[in-house]
């Protein structure tokens, strides 16, 4: 259950940082709104996982799939570029996080 609510917080801080970008600098006050919701119920969510994953380890995987997402995101929907260091990058953030999970004592499986 843990792991399902930290990929909701991922996806709430995506959904933030879409909406934050439609905001054009807080311009607009439906996609203003809709980031700080988004900001708000990721950050709820993240507390909650850190119930029961260690802070470190809870940040790298929200911080590192959330890069990775809006990424994508950008990439698919917006037209943004992204380069083979990107691409590199992003699959070093993905075995990284695979990683953890798969041999971090910390981290309990």
């Amino acid at each position: 259950m843990t792991y399902i609510i930290l990929c909701l917080a991922i996806v709430c801080e995506v959904f933030a940082t879409t909406s934050l970008k439609a905001s054009d600098s807080f311009s607009k006050l439906g996609p203003t709104a809709m980031a700080l919701i988004g900001y708000c119920v990721s950050f709820y969510l993240l507390s909650v996982v850190m119930r029961t994953l260690p802070t470190g380890i809870t940040y790298a995987i929200w911080a590192g799939l959330g890069i990775v997402l809006i990424s994508l995101f950008g990439y698919l929907f917006a037209g943004e570029k992204l380069d083979l260091a990107a691409w590199l990058g992003m699959s070093l953030i993905v075995i990284g996080v695979v990683i953890i999970n798969l041999f971090s004592k910390t981290v309990s499986h």
